[in-house]
This record gives structure tokens, C-alpha cells and sequence, in this order.
């Protein structure tokens, strides 16, 4: 069939097209002027309209004018140099890597960043502006360059959020690690990471303003080569492009803007996915949007709008007297993780995250053989375990405790020492139950309750609880942690549900819901209790210490019910973990397996996270690990895999408080660490 051009018209003559296109700028910048100018008569002082007014006329009273120059003006100059950068960065990366979900936050740019100020501020050294963001740019362009090298360009959107979600799980463990191992150094850099564009006079503007102009510049410098990359890679080299080039020079010059907002503001979250998002429709209607030299601008100026209208709304929303403790960051991280979902929804299916599992036939005496030297690594962990830690114990002190006959020092020792041990093994198998559901369920190998938000729901309904009812008991506490693990859950898999569990949906509707989630958690610690960031780290690393036996009995019962459903179901998971068709022609009710599969694996993980905080990777790892080693039949998978979440968390939670003792590192931190890597080699393997 022939295709006819587009006539005259169907298509809008150029000239109306470039003055539709003037009259959207023109109408952006004065929503920019406006929100700007409402943004600065905001605050905890009584300065209102009037007196700025009177302050930029010079007729003010010095007090309310040193309210208006020395922090009013620079917040408000701070939010549109920082919306402005981080619009333009996304778009440029976003046309390059031809992704409509690159940004700095889904490249690890932002993490990166925090890692490398994290090892800088270890050493105690007091660096200027300019050498902190030089710092930070190299962190955040070589997390930029693992990303799009895993991810690859134009290879689908799941593989790009995969690889930037785990990366930056993977470096702010490590950055958490370094606040908690040298708090004095480290002091402010978690409230920082959290993101505000609160100002003292316009010094950090200034020398940061710069920056931003020289990035803007060379994008738009690099705008029609930018441009000849929409046609693909073969027509960019028929046109004279040297396009490998021209895709380092933007990332260079998107990772140097987005380092410029992150020394300023700290990182201000999702403007780079929003703002390019919200251009793109403009883009569809006329046609002088879909240039790089004309959108730039435009996505400056929306990104602009998003940090100003997000600081607008909320000091509109909340007192000033809190407001102000709020960072802005957490207020642009759940607007882009409801804008994310929202884009999940309408996202359509490509290739899969990741290839299914191969088929593997593994022997009996393979599964026997690796079932019992699992059992007896598990043995010796635990052991370890016991008596190792800022104090070593003997075995006879052990036997003696249990007998009750042991000395107050060894009885002290073993009754914190013991609960501890327990909640890792107990939070590993059922962290690693939950992900072998899942991922049956999904038929997606690199799901898991962390990735997916259910974790983070948990995590939320238990900070929840205990921040407003701080002497909630054990069973109270995991109870709100099934609450919000419930509610997120339904969410996550209720709109992943439409259209079969597609890949693309699943995971990134459960990427904004984790965002999200830890969004809130974030808000919550800082409005309940501002100056205690340890607190909120404590919990976010998967921390088990301080915890005693009754903690451990919801999540014991849960677990032993878990594996019960487990063991008798395990032909219906092999049947659901299939295809859906199979299971009908077999007479297995798909939906009510599947929803009563996904129930237990929401209430395995909110009782793990209410047990020992917020661990990631483990549902991942095990699942995985145990069906490379006996297969895909769940009757083998079920048993290895909550033997090797066990003992994965249990060694985490051990080299965690030995190796630097009497410090300690959660268990969280450590399996963030061992799962990062793991992940990124099963990307790697799964590239094509």
C-alpha cells in the first residue's frame, strides 16, 4: 500500500507552528515569573508581599530586607538555575540514549555524586564549591557510564531503570555505610542527600550559575548533531555524525549540569524524567518542538517551574514552621514517582527485562547434595554467629546459657546476641519465600519485594507506627508493616495485573512505588524527629540490633506458615511460573493462585522488614542462585532458597558488626553490597 506524504493540510505551516511554539515559551516563562514571585514572598518570617515589595524598592526595614536578599532571593535563584539544569540534562540524555526514562536519577548520576562527596568528606579535608563539584561530576559520569554500558542505548526502558535502580542501591549503601562509620566528618551529608534549595545569600549561585550556561551551551552547540541521532545510528553516519562522540559529549555535559544542581541543592529528585516528559507532548503538536535547539530551552524552563511550583505547594500546604524542615527533594521525588507510575501504565510491553531461566534438569542426588552442604554452611553461620562479635564466646559459654547456668556477662552477651541471630535467619528465608513467589508469579527473574516497592510499603507502615506510637509492641509493629506492604502491593500489582503482568509495567510501576515509598520514610523521620538522621539510617540499612525474641515470633509464625502453603502448593507454583494457558487446561483457578501467592509473599516481607528493617537483594539473589543450582522445579527451589536467604543475611548481619567492631553496619548495607554486583553480572548475562 502507498504511502502518501502529508499534505498542507493535515500538518501546520512552519510559521504557525513557530509561533505557537512562542506563544508556549512565552506562557512558560510567565508562569515561572509568577511562581517565582509567590515563592518569594514564602517563608517562616512575617514578610509578606508588601515588605518584598518595599525590600526590592529599597524602602524596607533592614530586618525584612535581609530576610528578602539573604534568603528569600537566593532560594528562589537556586530553584530555577537548579529546575533549569536538570530539565535541560534530562532531555539531552534522554535523546541520546534515545530512552524516554534517562535521567540523572535512573543513571545513578545523583548516587554517584553522593559516594564520591561521602569518601571526600571522610578524610576531614574542607573542600571549595568549585573542587566539591568537580568531585561530584566525577562520581556522577562514571555511574552514568556503567548504567548506559549494562543498559546499552535504545535497548528498552526496563533494562536502563534495572541497571540505575540497582547501582544506586548498590552506592548509597556504601555512601550509608561511610555516614555511619565516621558521623562526626560525615555530619549533614544525609540531610544534604535528601535535597534543598535552601540558600544563604547568592554565593553558591554565583558559582554555580557558570556551570550551568557553559552545559546549556554545548548542548546547543551539539543540538543538530543531538538531532541527527533520532534517525538512528546508521543515517547519523551517513550524515557526516560522529555519533559515539556526540554521545560522550552529552552525557559529559548532562552529567557536568546535573553536577552543578547536586553541589548547589543536593539532589532534587525526578526533575530530569518530568520535565522532558512533560515537553514531549508539545513536541508532538508543533513541529519546532522536536528540535534539540528548541526544546533545551523549554525543558529549563519546565524543570524550573517543577522546583518552584513543588516549593510553592509545599510551604502553601504545610506551615511555615515545618515547611521549612522539609526538603525539596522529598516533595519532587513523590511527584516524579506518581508521574513515573502514571507513565507505567501507558507504557507499552517490549523485550524483557531479562530472558527466562533455562530449563535445567538437576538430579536428585544433585538437590540431596546441595541441600546438605547448605544445611551445614547454615550450621556454621549460625554458629559463628553466636560467638563471634565485640565479644568472642566459647561453645561451653553457649551450653552454659542454655542451661541457664552461665555468668551475668555471658548472660547479657547471649540474650541480645541470640535474638539478633535469629531475626537474620529468620528474615533471610522469608525475604528469600517472598521472592521466589514473586517471581514465579510475575515469571520475571529479577523480581523481587524490594525492587517492587513491598518492601519500602512495609518499611513505611512500620516507621509509621513507630514514630507516632513509639512504645508500639513486636506484633503491633508488624502489623503495620502488612498494612503498608498491602497497600503498596495492591497498587504495584494491581496495575502490573492489566495486560498479564508485562514486564516494562511491573517493574516500573514497582520502581515508583519504591521511590515513593522511601520518599516518605523520609519525611516522616524528618518531621518527627529532624536532627536524628542515624535513626532513619539505622532502620533504611536493615539493621537487627536491639532486637529481642518477641520481635522474632510474628515473623517465626509467619515463616512457618509461609513454608507450610509453600511445600503443598508446589506444583501450582510450578504450573503459574509457566505461561497462562497451561494452568487452565490443568483445571488451576490462575487468578486465585496467583492473588493468594502474592498475599503470602506481601505478608513474608512485611514481617521480615518489622523484624530487621529494610534488607534488599535477598529475593533476588536466592531464588536465582537456587534454581542455577537444582533446577525449576519448586519443590528443590523452595527449600535451597530459604536456606541460602538464611544464610546470606545471617553472614551479612555478622561481617556487618566483626569486621569493624565496635562499630556495626546493618545487614542491609552488606547485602546491598554482595547483591549489586550479582545483579548487574545476571544484566550483563542477560544483554541480548
Amino acid at each position: 500500500m502507498a504511502v502518501t506524504a502529508p499534505t498542507t493540510a493535515t500538518r501546520p505551516p512552519a510559521a504557525a507552528s513557530r509561533t505557537a511554539a512562542a506563544a508556549v515559551t512565552a506562557a512558560l516563562l510567565l508562569l515561572v515569573a509568577g511562581l517565582a514571585v509567590v515563592d518569594i514572598t514564602q517563608g517562616t518570617a512575617a514578610v509578606g508581599a508588601p515588605e518584598v515589595w518595599k525590600a526590592l524598592t529599597g524602602h524596607a526595614d533592614p530586618a525584612d530586607a535581609s530576610v528578602v536578599v539573604a534568603s528569600r532571593l537566593p532560594r528562589a535563584a537556586a530553584a530555577l538555575l537548579v529546575g533549569a539544569v536538570l530539565g535541560v540534562a534530562g532531555a539531552a540524555l534522554q535523546a541520546v540514549s534515545r530512552n524516554v526514562l534517562a535521567s540523572p536519577d535512573t543513571l545513578a548520576v545523583n548516587a554517584g555524586s553522593y559516594l564520591a562527596l561521602g569518601l571526600t568528606a571522610t578524610t576531614g579535608v574542607t573542600l571549595p564549591l568549585y573542587a566539591s563539584s568537580g568531585v561530584a561530576f566525577a562520581g556522577g559520569l562514571a555511574a552514568a557510564a556503567v548504567v548506559l554500558g549494562l543498559s546499552g542505548l535504545g535497548t528498552g526502558t526496563v533494562r536502563l531503570v534495572l541497571a540505575g535502580t540497582a547501582l544506586t542501591l548498590g552506592l548509597t549503601a556504601v555512601t550509608e555505610s561511610l555516614l555511619l562509620l565516621f558521623p562526626r566528618q560525615t555530619q549533614g551529608l544525609y540531610q544534604w542527600n535528601q535535597g534543598s534549595i535552601g540558600q544563604t545569600g547568592f554565593d553558591g549561585v554565583l558559582q554555580m550559575a557558570p556551570i550551568g550556561i557553559a552545559g546549556l551551551a554545548g548542548l546547543l552547540l551539539l543540538a543538530r548533531r543531538v538531532d541527527a541521532l533520532a534517525l538512528g545510528d546508521d543515517a547519523a553516519r551517513g550524515l557526516g555524525v560522529p555519533v559515539r562522540a556526540t554521545r560522550l559529549i552529552a552525557v559529559v555535559l548532562a552529567s557536568l549540569l546535573s553536577t552543578a544542581a547536586v553541589t548547589l541543592a543536593g539532589p532534587i529528585g525526578f526533575v530530569g524524567l518530568c520535565a522532558p516528559a512533560l515537553v514531549r507532548p508539545l513536541a508532538a503538536r508543533l513541529r519546532a518542538f522536536t528540535r534539540t535547539r528548541a526544546s533545551l530551552p523549554v525543558a529549563a524552563l519546565t524543570g524550573a517551574a517543577l522546583v518552584l511550583g513543588s516549593d510553592v505547594l509545599l510551604r502553601a500546604a504545610v506551615p511555615a514552621d515545618t515547611a521549612v524542615a522539609v526538603p525539596t527533594g522529598v516533595v519532587t521525588s513523590l511527584v516524579g514517582a506518581v508521574f513515573l507510575i502514571v507513565m507505567a501504565t501507558r507504557a507499552k510491553d517490549t523485550a524483557g527485562a531479562a530472558a527466562a531461566d533455562r530449563l535445567r534438569i538437576r538430579s536428585r542426588a544433585v538437590f540431596l547434595t546441595t541441600t546438605a552442604v547448605l544445611v551445614a554452611a547454615l550450621i556454621g553461620v549460625t554458629v559463628a554467629a553466636v560467638l563471634l562479635g565485640d565479644s568472642k564466646l566459647l561453645l561451653g559459654d553457649v551450653l552454659n546459657w542454655a542451661q541457664g547456668r552461665a555468668g551475668r556477662t555471658v548472660g547479657f552477651v547471649l540474650d541480645t546476641r541470640v535474638p539478633r541471630v535469629l531475626a537474620a535467619l529468620l528474615a533471610g528465608a522469608a525475604l528469600a519465600l517472598a521472592g521466589t513467589l514473586v517471581q514465579a508469579v510475575t515469571r520475571n527473574p529479577l523480581a523481587e519485594p524490594g525492587s517492587l516497592g513491598v518492601s519500602g510499603g512495609a518499611g513505611l507502615g512500620a516507621v509509621l507506627l513507630v514514630t507516632t506510637v513509639p512504645l508500639a509492641g513486636s506484633w503491633s509493629v508488624a502489623a503495620a508493616a502488612f498494612a503498608g506492604a498491602a497497600v503498596v502491593s495492591a497498587l504495584v500489582f494491581g496495575l502490573a495485573a492489566r495486560g498479564g503482568f508485562q514486564q516494562n509495567r511491573l517493574v516500573l510501576v514497582g520502581f515508583g512505588a519504591a521511590t515513593a515509598t522511601t520518599a516518605l520514610i523520609s519525611l516522616l523521620v524528618i518531621l518527627t524527629d529532624p536532627f536524628n538522621a542515624t535513626k532513619a539510617l539505622t532502620w533504611l540499612s536493615g539493621s537487627t540490633y536491639g532486637r529481642t525474641l518477641p520481635d522474632v515470633a510474628p515473623l517465626a509464625a509467619v515463616l512457618a506458615v509461609g513454608l507450610l502453603v509453600a511445600v503443598q502448593r508446589r506444583t501450582g507454583l510450578d504450573l503459574v511460573s509457566l505461561d497462562e494457558d497451561t494452568p487452565r487446561l490443568l483445571g488451576l483457578g490462575l487468578s486465585r493462585s496467583r492473588l493468594g501467592f502474592l498475599v503470602l509473599s506481601v505478608l513474608l516481607s512485611a514481617t521480615a522488614v518489622a523484624a530487621a528493617g529494610t534488607i534488599g537483594f535477598v529475593g533476588l539473589v536466592a531464588p536465582h542462585a537456587a534454581r542455577a543450582l537444582v533446577g525449576r522445579r519448586h519443590a528443590r527451589v523452595v527449600p535451597v532458597s530459604v536456606l541460602l536467604g538464611a544464610i546470606l543475611v545471617c553472614t551479612a548481619d555478622l561481617v556487618g558488626r566483626t569486621v569493624i567492631a565496635p562499630a556495626q553496619l546493618g545487614a542491609g548495607l552488606m547485602t546491598a553490597m554482595i547483591g549489586t554486583p550479582y545483579f548487574l553480572h545476571l544484566l550483563v548475562r542477560t544483554r541480548r
